[in-house]
């Protein structure tokens, strides 16, 4: 199971959420790409990075930041946030993001989703958020009545490279993971599925790579908060 670092890019700084609420913000490091260094050398094997102003807007905000972070590493980055068409999936794949994540227009226009990963294979990610199984999108501010599972197994045939799926109320939160929910969207589809929200501990990861379905998960608030530590975490999962 891989371990990704998070880095979610707030006005060019490195911040958590809580929750996905934009105005319930705790800034961690104001150089992202010094962090993401730190994250490389304590090992880590890929990056997760999120413009959150991006995911709100619709169209990348924090690309100054994300170039950054791509000059200062040699690791893999995945890249979510107001990628919505294909010229900006594109650009930044031609910039050096070497995955995207695409959120809204999964439920917007899955047709996208789908020529995404057919010109680009192995790069394209969906991004599945949710509260209590449903759906949301655009930055987690708009709730839709489409179930998790339904719109994992929409994509079974897409080619899409992984599925990220986050528990919007464990988010930020550092209660643990959702680890039954997401084991069981994991067997319900073939497409590799990836937890994020919540995790808070090594038990957590433990808990996540132990239920021999999950191929990766996303800790933030956790790593900054030194609950977990990157370095003894990788070690532990190795």
């Amino acid at each position: 199971m891989i371990l990704y670092p998070a880095i979610d890019l707030k006005d060019g700084q490195a911040v958590r959420l809580l929750k996905g609420d934009m105005e319930k913000t705790t800034v961690f490091n104001d150089d992202p790409a010094a962090q993401a260094r730190a994250f490389q050398d304590a090992g880590c094997a890929w990056l997760h990075l999120v413009d959150l102003n991006g995911a709100f807007e619709g169209q990348p905000v924090n690309g100054a930041a994300v170039e950054a972070i791509l000059a200062k590493t040699d690791v893999p980055a995945q890249l979510g946030g107001g990628i919505r068409d294909m010229a900006t999936i594109e650009m930044w794949l031609s910039r050096g993001i070497a995955r995207v994540i695409l959120g809204t227009v999964a439920v917007e226009n899955p047709d996208l989703v789908r020529a995404a990963a057919r010109a680009f294979p192995g790069q394209v990610a969906v991004g599945l958020d949710a509260r209590d199984g449903r759906v949301a999108t655009r930055g987690w501010a708009e709730e839709t009545d489409m179930m998790v599972t339904d719109l994992a197994k929409s994509f079974e045939d897409a080619g899409v490279a992984a599925i990220i799926y986050t528990d919007i109320n464990r988010d930020g939160a550092m209660q643990g993971p959702n680890v039954a929910t997401t084991a069981d969207l994991a067997r319900a589809t073939s497409i590799p599925v990836i937890a994020s929200g919540g995790v808070s501990s090594l038990a957590d990861l433990i808990a996540l790579r132990d239920t021999g379905v999950i191929a990766g998960a996303i800790s933030g608030r956790a790593l900054y908060d030194g609950a977990l530590d990157l370095a003894d975490a990788l070690a532990q999962l190795a």
